[in-house]
């Protein structure tokens, strides 16, 4: 059985709903009460059990590399003060697995972004995760895709019930077959339907276990209107050739792409910290009653 090991993280967007934020740095690196987002999925990835993650970036994107870098400088200065948990918190960070990184050239959209990472991946399973989709989950939702693809070995899509009103903000999956337990065989993926037109309420979230025959059904799919390669399209064309699947992710998801999400979730990972859920109950209760 073909273990799964790499991990994609598509990283070159330009962050344009939270500028002025994101003008001057990734918004890969907006903090989560004192992780930036990106690290919640590469510690998802690691305790999921991946050894390799690839970035695939972008122009000024340097800050994500240099936040999972060593830092001798401040790893001597925490030293030397002796500040033993900064210390190892730093050390942690950089030790938490291997990276590799990948230029896309242009934002050209998210299959675009995993077929530059071909070369990287070779011919065999890797998953592919979305940052934005912060995932609390026990097991992870990453190791949760990896135990069906053990099973059905094939591509599995990670997705979540949304409201109705919501599923023309996702790609959306035509249900073939229930396999029980929330895997479902895939019939048919649509991008961002209109609510009418949906063909259920489980939409795709952002994480994807995939197969390298993906990369072909990429490179043969045209541009949407926008210009962009869309994965979910190129999906499309690797379920003519092949089983996919789809799992419910069993967990809490926040989607910090936008700023009312992102609010959601600092108030969420807040409150589950031991160190900071009581004063920040208490602060809650006193600005909603001002």
């Amino acid at each position: 059985m073909t273990s799964v090991r790499k991990a994609v993280f598509p990283a070159a967007g330009l962050g344009t709903r939270f500028l002025p934020a994101t003008k001057a740095q990734p918004k890969e690196m907006l903090v989560l009460v004192d992780k930036p987002v990106i690290q919640y999925g590469v510690e998802e990835a690691a305790a999921s059990g991946f050894d390799t993650i690839i970035l695939v970036t972008g122009r000024g994107k340097n800050a994500i590399e240099d936040h999972f870098d060593i830092s001798i400088e401040l790893e001597s200065f925490l030293e030397a003060r002796g500040k033993t948990e900064q210390l190892a918190e730093i050390r942690k960070i950089s030790r938490l697995i291997n990276f590799a990184y990948v230029r896309q050239g242009e934002p050209l959209g998210l299959g675009h972004a995993v077929l530059v990472a071909r070369d990287l991946v070779g011919q065999e399973p890797f998953a592919v995760v979305l940052g934005d989709d912060v995932i609390d989950a026990d097991p992870p939702a990453l190791r949760q895709l990896v135990s069906v693809f053990e099973r059905v070995q094939g591509p599995v899509l990670a997705v979540e019930r949304v409201p109705e009103e919501h599923v023309s903000s996702y790609g959306v999956v035509a249900v073939a077959e229930s396999l029980g337990g929330g895997v479902y065989r895939v019939g048919d993926l649509v991008e961002k339907p209109k609510r009418e037109e949906a063909p259920s309420n489980l939409a795709i979230i952002g994480r994807y276990i995939l197969t390298p025959d993906v990369f072909p059904a990429l490179a043969a799919t045209r541009a949407d209107r926008t210009g962009e390669i869309q994965l979910t399209n190129g999906l499309r064309q690797l379920l003519q050739q092949r089983p996919i699947y789809a799992c419910e992710i069993e967990g809490v998801r926040h989607d910090t792409g936008n700023k009312l999400g992102f609010l959601k979730a600092t108030v969420y990972f807040a409150l589950r910290r031991p160190d900071l859920s009581e004063a920040f109950k208490d602060y809650l209760r006193s600005a909603l009653e001002r």
